[in-house]
């Protein structure tokens, strides 16, 4: 089981299979806490299991996927508010969880800088707020916009209820023209127990936590309802400004203060790594009487110069990491064993667990991964948990930091019933009857009924519909179940003939208990409206093994279009061709995923499915947004030999800032190779190629300016 086989122990197979799983359990993960307001996990489940798939990504740097979690900020924009393009990006943090962590990071840190450990270097650390990151747009010293962070690049326009929180001023004095404020909406323990007597006295529904109440209040539709609410701000960070507010992080923050804001006290300057992690311990003794939540503490790089140079990765700041308090472990008794069968057939144990609160999160539900998890062995036979198997009845310790759905961690033997037996994993799947089989190096038992699986072919559906699908408003899980179960859609394309294949679908429709004329009319036309889409979500809807919404959105960016990618696609065999070698020169994307786009466009059945889904809809071209007006924005750049006077990472990172493609190898899609001293075969081959090659002084001549 590669869940719980350790990173330095993973072969490559299981590292990609591992990857795999953590890519679509992690995007579950992101919906529900950032587009729902409803997380099913604490901050610190979601960081192990991101954790994990970094280790291994480290581990394996060419495994990385394309919807790789690494690369994912946030979660999209729910419709029922106007989007914002943020002027910077709003993005996330990396995490530490130990002090080791601390100092690799600062490693890290004077590594891309070039400078030695004896090199002067300060840092703040802050505590990083358990709420709701905002957005707040200054201009002429008047708040004209709010936003949530929404996925990074695009937020929810929430000005209205912004206005209500009385830690936000309406105005500035003596501030830049244009100034981004940014911090996290939050409430305190106190507000939030009173709100929940309130609306329990109320008869109304009642919030799991405070960041919970504080997310859900700023995103209501009725700023009424948002100013009912004791919401705070804290302001610890700015996006685009027409001037700087300091040379310096501290500096910046104590100038926020200064404007009106809230800024929190506990932050510090600490001069070197042990300072940092002194920090660390004070504000984690004060935890529990600060009176509003934390889950760490959040250093940053002091001279905003040097956070300059050090710049951003894809979805987090160089200059900056956070420092995550630990997880927790609860016990409780394992009622029953239930086996789900997912879209790619994969038979998924479920693990019924009499309730216990673990994080203060109610669990109920662990997962057991699979039958060498439930036997007390990884995939290559070695002992997990001391080869203790479990069964059901035993008493069990439950770990919210490995999973979405917490993972059993130990059985306690001691409490084991007299009855008790090993579980017996089936090899027949529950939902179709068809045989459930294990390939050899697969750690996942799947059935092999494919179309014919009532619930492969439901759970494909329920991602068709998905938020980063179609997301067709008032067509959910449900509505697809009941709808497949009276046999009106089998497969995508039925989505869309839905009225005109049953002439008397609406009729029908409105018929039925919980729908009415007015309801039946409004997913109609809901679905008409999703007939026009981008590529990327068509991509994504279809539910290709391994290729996520990040993935989507590469291969969308790439190809530009459906006739090219669809085209590319066809052509392509796997392991040889130009199709198949262009497949694999985009950024991220690997064989594995490469083999298993090309296997799915040349299924006979499979192909016919999604030909007959393109014939009803109007696939909209990808748009790029990378960069246009550099003298390198839509090159191929490769850097090769020694670099002097910056390091590899910061050159690949200020390419890739003026819209570059970066790439490792050479090919006839290069456009540019970088050589500094001891360039070898990368040189040759350009010149064979006839690729315009420079040093790095003529690079960073090319690029002055831009």
């Amino acid at each position: 089981m590669t869940a719980d086989i350790a990173v330095e122990k993973l072969s490559e197979a299981e590292a990609e299979r591992e990857l795999a799983r953590l890519a679509e359990v992690l995007l579950r993960a992101n919906t529900a806490y950032h587009g729902e307001d409803a997380p099913d996990i604490s901050d610190a489940d979601y960081d192990a299991l991101k954790r994990r798939n970094t280790e291994i990504e480290a581990r394996f740097p060419h495994l990385k996927r394309a919807d790789s979690p690494s690369d994912v900020v946030g979660a999209p924009v729910a419709e029922k508010f106007d989007k914002v393009r943020h002027a910077v990006r709003m993005l996330s943090l990396a995490n530490a969880f130990d002090d080791d962590d601390i100092s690799e990071f600062d490693d890290r840190v004077r590594k891309f800088l070039n400078v030695t450990a004896e090199t002067s270097l300060s840092y703040t650390a802050e505590p990083k707020i358990d709420g709701l990151s905002l957005s707040l747009r200054y201009e002429g010293g008047k708040l004209v916009q709010a936003a949530t962070r929404g996925d990074g690049e695009v937020g929810e326009n929430v000005t209205g209820n912004a206005r209500t929180i009385d830690d936000i001023p309406e105005t500035l004095t003596s501030a830049p023209d244009v100034l981004e404020v940014r911090g996290e909406v939050y409430m305190s323990h106190a507000d939030f127990e009173a709100l929940n007597e309130r609306q329990a006295q109320a008869g109304e529904k009642t919030f799991a936590n405070p960041r919970n109440a504080a997310a859900g209040s700023l995103r209501q539709l009725d700023s009424a309802i948002t100013k009912s609410r004791p919401l705070r701000f804290f302001a610890y960070a700015w996006g685009e400004v027409s001037e700087p507010l300091s040379t310096t992080q501290m500096g910046a923050i104590e100038r926020l203060g200064k404007f009106g804001f809230s800024i929190n006290p506990e932050t510090k300057l600490c001069t070197d790594v042990e300072g940092m992690i002194a920090q660390y311990r004070v504000i984690e003794q004060k935890r529990a009487t600060l009176g509003y939540d934390i889950d760490g503490v959040v250093y940053k790089v002091n001279d905003l110069t040097l956070q300059g140079r050090l710049g951003f990765r894809s979805t987090t700041p160089r200059w900056a990491i956070a420092h995550k308090f630990p997880a927790e472990l609860a016990w409780t008794r394992l009622e029953a064993v239930d086996i789900q069968v997912g879209r790619t057939g994969a038979l998924s144990p479920v693990a019924r667990l009499a309730p216990v609160t673990v994080g203060g999160v109610v669990v109920s539900n662990a997962t057991l991964h699979n039958e060498d998890y439930i036997a007390g062995r990884d995939s290559k036979g070695a002992e997990i948990r001391g080869g203790k198997d479990i069964r059901v009845g035993d008493w069990v310790q439950v770990y919210r930091a490995g999973d979405v759905i917490p993972k059993i961690a130990d059985v306690d033997l001691s409490k084991r019933l007299d009855d008790a037996v090993a579980y017996e994993f089936p090899t027949i799947c529950p939902e179709c009857g068809s045989d459930a089989i294990r390939e050899e190096g697969d750690a996942v038992r799947r059935c092999t009924g494919g179309i014919i699986c009532p619930a492969q072919a439901v759970e494909k559906l329920k991602h068709f519909v998905s938020r980063g699908a179609f997301d067709i408003e008032g067509l959910g899980a449900k509505q697809v179940e009941q709808f497949y179960a009276d046999k009106w859609i089998a497969e995508p394309a039925d989505i869309f003939r839905l009225k005109e294949c049953y002439g008397s679908g609406m009729q029908q429709l409105k018929n039925r208990e919980g729908w009415g004329e007015k309801s039946a009319t409004n997913l109609f036309e809901a679905i008409d409206e999703k007939r026009e889409i981008d590529l990327h979500r068509v991509i994504f809807s279809l539910g290709i093994r391994h290729v996520g919404e990040s993935a989507s959105k590469l291969l969308a960016t790439s190809y530009g279009s459906w006739a090219a990618l669809e085209e590319a696609l066809t052509q392509a065999t796997v392991g040889e061709g130009d199709a198949w070698d262009h497949l694999l020169s985009i950024d991220g994307i690997g064989a594995v995923m490469a083999a298993s786009l090309v296997t799915t466009f040349q299924q006979e059945a499979e192909r016919a499915s999604i030909d007959r889904l393109i014939a009803e809809l109007s696939v909209k071209d990808a748009i790029s947004t990378a960069p246009t007006d550099s003298p390198v924005a839509g090159m191929t750049v490769v850097f090769t030999g020694t670099l002097e006077k910056m390091t590899r990472a910061e050159a690949k990172a200020r390419a890739e800032s003026l819209g570059a493609k970066v790439s490792g190898s050479v090919s006839g899609k290069t456009d540019l190779l970088v050589a500094g001293p001891g360039a070898g075969s990368k040189a040759k081959k350009a010149a064979d190629l006839g690729v315009k090659t420079i040093d790095e002084d003529g690079w960073l001549s090319l690029i002055e300016g831009a």
